[in-house]
């Protein structure tokens, strides 16, 4: 069962989709929110997919565009680090508002950028119960030094950055295109959301440059945290998983997982299913 939806987000009214289990029983859900990738929408493989499987296993899911993406209001391609922070946890409120939903029970799941969002959320919201983050990152610095690993394409970044500052110095916004933000493989590019954002005002840089979850992700303890990512991710480094676990308080497990790249939540991979499965049932169940 899916429901068209909308919610109110610093005046703005972000669109969703609300996925309900189709079994009839007549108890409170617990749910999970369900966050895109940078410049996504809610159509993403990497949440609608997850989002239908963990409806099928009893949870109630969100996905939702956040501010500026698909077709939620806001200033298109303006995407910026705690605003969507700020829109996941306006989605928790009026995901906790609905009567189908068990208010104490509401994690996040997020992808790559979405990942970063959720972790941070959690860390500086208490009402989220649980965090699933897939090739999520904790350090904006570290993350793009990194994706633009050759000299040369490190001082292409930073060049970049400094015409950015001067252009907004001046009143000016420099606009950058996605693959010189987040390089992404042209093989793996089709797994890209249709209408994902490929243009981006420098202030989306800027503010993912200077995001840092690791400094909140240890508040999220003593709830769980799950950090997948892929052992040879070649989008988000692997470390970024692996410096958030080092950060990190219990319970929280951290698994790095061979044959799978950026895009692993889309992939159905078995590994990945029964892993996410197990973990829920230990630390989230439906039941």
């Amino acid at each position: 069962m899916q429901e068209q939806v909308a919610f109110d987000s610093a005046g703005l009214k972000l669109k969703g989709v609300l996925h309900l289990p189709d079994d009839g029983k007549p108890v409170k859900r617990p749910a999970l929110l369900a966050l895109h990738g940078f410049g996504s929408n809610k159509q993403s493989r990497t949440i609608s997919g997850p989002a239908e499987l963990l409806a099928s296993w009893g949870y109630a899911v969100l996905r939702f565009d956040m501010r500026g993406c698909g077709d939620s209001e806001g200033v298109p391609a303006r995407v910026i680090c705690l605003e969507q922070v700020e829109d996941t946890r306006n989605a928790f409120t009026y995901l906790a508002s609905r009567p189908e939903i068990d208010a104490t029970r509401i994690g996040a799941i997020g992808t790559s950028f979405g990942a970063a969002v959720a972790v941070y959320a959690a860390g500086v919201d208490e009402r989220i119960a649980a965090v699933i983050s897939s090739g999520g990152w904790g350090d904006g610095v570290s993350k793009f030094r990194d994706q633009h690993a050759s000299p040369d394409a490190w001082d292409r970044f930073v060049k970049m950055m400094e015409e950015g500052r001067r252009l907004r110095a001046q009143g000016k916004t420099l606009m950058v295109p996605r693959f010189d933000i987040v390089p992404i493989k042209p093989e793996l590019r089709g797994n890209l959301a249709p209408g994902s954002i490929m243009e981006f005002p420098f202030d989306t840089v800027d503010s993912m440059y200077n995001f840092r979850a690791n400094d909140v992700v240890g508040r999220i303890a003593p709830r769980p945290l799950l950090l997948l990512h892929g052992s040879r991710d070649s989008v988000t480094p692997t470390q970024q998983s692996i410096d958030l676990f080092a950060h990190a308080g219990d319970p929280t497990d951290l698994h790095l997982i061979a044959k799978v790249d950026h895009f692993m939540l889309a992939e159905g991979d078995p590994l990945v299913v029964n892993l996410v499965r197990s973990w829920l049932q230990k630390h989230f169940p439906a039941a």
